[in-house]
């Protein structure tokens, strides 16, 4: 059949019809009063979403335009900075941090293992110079399904006073608490095909009074990525350059859908679906990737013992028309994924784990009776 596919990635995730349709509008003249309502609109939507009273500045770019930009406004050339890398896009932000000519200090955790948040205290606490000048972490590690300790590793930056905190919250937020004004987070960055229910353009950067202290001596090169530019037009309902106006619309419409359910249901939504998938999985006799206690409520790394995970993810877009996501790099063939990041509900959940149950049972290879799944996640569904 066509047109039936369900995606069960981490992003771009499903969009809702009534976004679909918001984004079908005949586009209208970015500088026009018009737009700058949706501006100031889409202001508001985006502060509550991401619980500051700061603007939420957008960009015509993904989650890692977002990160760059958040990078290169608030740091300067030899800047020292610690990078967490426990997974793909830990590897990413220390190959942004050195393609700036930051002096790098890279703390390290194994893939599937959530970064130690002691480890970024002794770094911290022996920098008794105060030269570094920011750390920077990806919340939700996308490539492993393993959330890290933001608010634990947060409160050893602000121990420190001088260093900044970075946030890749690409998809946690929509997903998960990060209350930015809370526990002052600096700089959190992150994208529209997450948390947000839009198609990938645009990039969500939010930054607090320190990050913008620094930003003033910043001296890492930026012409499109300068925030302040986009600053000065946030206070006119406007952007500094041709922003994506279409996807400004389904922007609108999406943050709407959001604030009716509410911020503590979409996280409530989000962490019982982990719960449900991992449970199901465990059920089947699937090992999970990310360490006990450490799944992301985005994504579930599912581990298949004697069997090419491809194969698995092969049988269930084909017989099923529901789409996995593939290990990454060295976890390829080793390693699939599942989302349940954004416009996803419990009848979601319940497909793709009969989906893979009968892929296991087609390719001869479940560990467990077909149905167990679907049961342990159907419990779990009920009891969250």
């Amino acid at each position: 059949m066509q047109d039936k596919l369900s995606l069960m990635i981490p992003g771009p995730t499903p969009v809702p019809e009534r976004v679909l349709l918001a984004m079908a509008r005949h586009p209208i003249g970015h500088r026009s009063a018009e737009f700058q309502t949706i501006v100031a609109r889409t202001t508001e939507q985006l502060q509550w979403l991401h619980q500051t009273k700061n603007n939420v500045l957008v960009l015509a770019g993904s989650g890692t335009a977002a990160m760059e930009a958040g990078i290169i406004n608030v740091l300067s050339k030899g800047d020292r900075v610690l990078c967490g890398d426990n997974g793909k896009f830990g590897e990413r932000w220390v190959k942004v941090a050195q393609a700036y000519g930051l002096d790098v200090q890279v703390i390290k955790a194994e893939w599937g293992q959530p970064l130690n948040p002691e480890d970024f205290r002794e770094a911290l606490e022996a920098d008794g110079a105060k030269q570094i000048k920011a750390v920077i972490i990806t919340h939700s590690e996308t490539s492993t399904g393993v959330i890290n300790d933001l608010e634990r590793i947060n409160k050893h930056v602000k121990a420190h006073a001088e260093a900044l905190i970075i946030v890749d919250a690409v998809t946690s937020l929509g997903a998960t608490d990060v209350p930015i004004d809370q526990w002052g987070l600096d700089v959190v960055c992150s994208g529209s095909q997450k948390g947000y229910m839009i198609p990938p353009g645009l990039g969500f950067v939010a930054m607090g009074d320190r990050a913008w202290a620094a930003h003033k001596t910043s001296n890492l090169p930026k012409f499109y990525l300068d925030l302040g530019k986009y600053r000065k037009s946030a206070a006119d309902n406007s952007n500094p350059f041709t922003p994506a106006i279409n996807l400004y619309f389904a922007l609108e419409a999406a943050l709407e859908m959001m604030q009716t359910e509410g911020l503590e249901a979409i996280f409530k939504r989000h962490h019982r679906h982990r719960h449900a998938t991992t449970a199901a999985m465990q059920a089947i006799g699937l090992p999970l990737y990310a360490a006990a206690g450490c799944g992301s409520p985005a994504i579930t790394a599912v581990a298949p013992q004697g069997i090419d995970a491809e194969l698995i993810r092969k049988v269930v877009k084909k017989r099923f028309n529901i789409l996995l996501a593939g290990g990454q790099d060295h976890l390829k063939g080793h390693v699939f994924r599942i989302g349940h990041l954004g416009f996803v509900c419990d009848r979601d959940i319940l497909c793709a784990v009969a989906a893979i149950e009968a892929a296991l049972q087609e390719l001869d290879a479940a560990p467990n009776p077909m149905g167990a799944g679907v049961a342990a996640a159907a419990a779990a569904l009920q009891s969250v």
